[in-house]
């Protein structure tokens, strides 16, 4: 199969042709037919999260149809289009996961980082860990659902109830639960890079009332935010920006340094949280949630031998909504 994979972190990905996965009991086959570029994916990439199993496949939003299956296999058939997300396997044992809490589970497994991924033809994964993807989606589309969308949903969720809500960073994650946001009534103000009128341009187009750079101030008060982007010095901009009581996620699996900042902004009991993963029960909700919304994805493909390009792009703030990659090896229109 054709694969790009990641031998050093820093260095480019590089073209591989390697064997197709082997099965386990539990697992399945998986052909892929697309897998979106994450900004975790970057953070593997470039060194910041600093145990991936090497050489390494990247990629964990894969959407793609089952070839095969392993022993025990109870949940799925040969055919099936399926979807599968970071977290790829938990112990289903400790008390994290006796407790609902697999996404904290110390020995889980992640796709792409300690699991090969969805950079390739070809991947295996656990039948337990694997969702039905909706049927109104294609697989370009539905593919920033399986990360962008469950982080992001678990990230909405941890926000409350709130009307007005703050979403740092525009990107994949951002355009997709906006429009969740609204859905349920809520109002949104878009936090962009300084200076980037196309991002807050976008946001503007997706229902939000205002839209700045992340080194301003809303015009009133809010009563969440969410900083999707790994900038540690927007945790104390976005304290500045809600009001007493209110709660700041952090929505990102990795974030620089948050710097020294006044006991004055969070008192008043906001608060501060950060997400960790995904569960199952994340999946079903959301995935159950996004047709009814219904969710659209603005996604920007590539071919898979392209991923450095994506990737790229990716990390310079040049796409708009999500990077694709597909197994065609010629590329695709936007979708």
């Amino acid at each position: 199969m054709r694969a790009m994979q990641l031998e050093k972190p820093g260095e480019p990905l590089r073209k591989a042709e390697l064997p197709v996965p082997g099965l386990g009991a539990g697992q399945l086959l998986i052909r892929v037919r697309a897998c979106a570029v994450c900004r975790t994916d970057l953070h593997v990439v470039d060194g910041e999260l600093t145990q991936p199993k090497l050489p390494l496949i990247p990629g964990h939003e894969i959407v793609g149809t089952i070839e095969a299956k392993g022993q025990d296999v109870q949940r799925f058939k040969i055919g099936d289009r399926v979807g599968i997300p970071w977290l790829g396997w938990s112990c289903d044992v400790c008390s994290y996961c006796r407790a609902g809490q697999e996404n904290l589970c110390d020995q889980a497994r992640f796709t792409g980082y300690t699991l090969d991924g969805g950079y390739a033809e070809y991947t295996v994964a656990d039948q337990r860990f694997c969702f039905p993807i909706p049927d109104t989606y294609s697989d370009a589309a539905a593919a920033p659902l399986l990360c962008a969308g469950l982080i992001g949903y678990r990230s909405l969720v941890k926000a409350g109830n709130g009307k007005r809500l703050g979403i740092y960073g525009f990107g994949a994650a951002a355009h997709i639960i906006a429009q969740v946001a609204r859905y349920q009534k809520r109002e949104i103000y878009a936090f962009t890079r300084p200076g980037d009128k196309e991002a807050e341009k976008f946001a503007i187009e997706l229902g939000s009332v205002w839209a700045g750079g992340s080194n301003e101030l809303p015009p009133t008060k809010l009563d969440a935010a969410i900083i999707f982007a790994p900038v540690g010095d927007l945790v104390p901009l976005a304290l500045k920006a809600v009001t007493k009581g209110g709660i700041v996620v952090c929505g990102g699996i990795h974030m620089s340094d948050i710097p020294s900042f006044p006991y004055e902004i969070l008192w008043e009991e906001r608060s501060i949280c950060s997400v960790a993963n995904l569960t199952r029960r994340d999946g079903e909700e959301f995935l159950a949630l996004a047709p009814k919304v219904p969710v659209s994805t603005e996604v920007q493909t590539f071919p898979l031998e392209e991923a450095n390009e994506a990737l790229a792009r990716l990390r310079s703030g040049k796409i708009r909504g999500a990077a694709v990659l597909t197994m065609n090896r010629t590329n695709l229109a936007q979708v």
